[in-house]
């Protein structure tokens, strides 16, 4: 069985979208397709269907990672029995997760740098036009949960 992710940010169209664009980029080069699915949604229905935002897009592009047609999706209380991670970008992403998901018995939710050597937030480029900070902070946090994946055999 793989271990499924999936990544929240406030709208599904910058830090959730480039962190599953960004794991499923780095399963791949590490050969782990089939052991690692990234998916990816939003905290809330501010931008639902929106596509990647194109500065999302562009910082990707430029480390050679394709988004394809993503469009923003919701998540559910559902998505608590589909997946073994849901990982958020920031304090605010778990308030809205944990009222979304009401309990985590198992311990999903966390947030991306909680398995850094820095766990802290990721800022949102919305507000900060800092998409490559946002990139690096992202590539970061997944590269630690993709190893942390792997040491654990899943």
């Amino acid at each position: 069985m793989p271990t499924r992710i999936l990544f929240i940010c406030h709208g599904n169209i910058c830090r959730s979208t480039m962190a599953e664009y960004v794991m499923r980029h780095l399963v791949r080069e590490a050969g782990l397709e089939g052991r690692v699915v990234a998916d990816s949604a939003a905290a809330t229905r501010d931008a639902l269907g929106w596509g990647v935002h194109p500065r999302t897009q562009e910082v990707l592009r430029k480390h050679g990672i394709r988004c394809g047609g993503h469009r923003s999706t919701a998540m559910t209380s559902a998505d608590y029995e589909r997946y073994d991670l849901i990982v958020g970008m920031d304090r605010e992403n778990r308030r809205d997760m944990m009222r979304i998901l009401r309990r985590d018995p198992e311990h999903k939710v966390h947030l991306l740098l909680d398995w850094t050597d820095e766990p802290r937030e990721i800022d949102d480029p919305w507000y900060t036009n800092d998409y490559d900070t946002t990139y690096a902070d992202v590539r970061r946090g997944c590269e630690a949960l993709l190893a942390a994946i792997v040491r654990k055999g899943h």
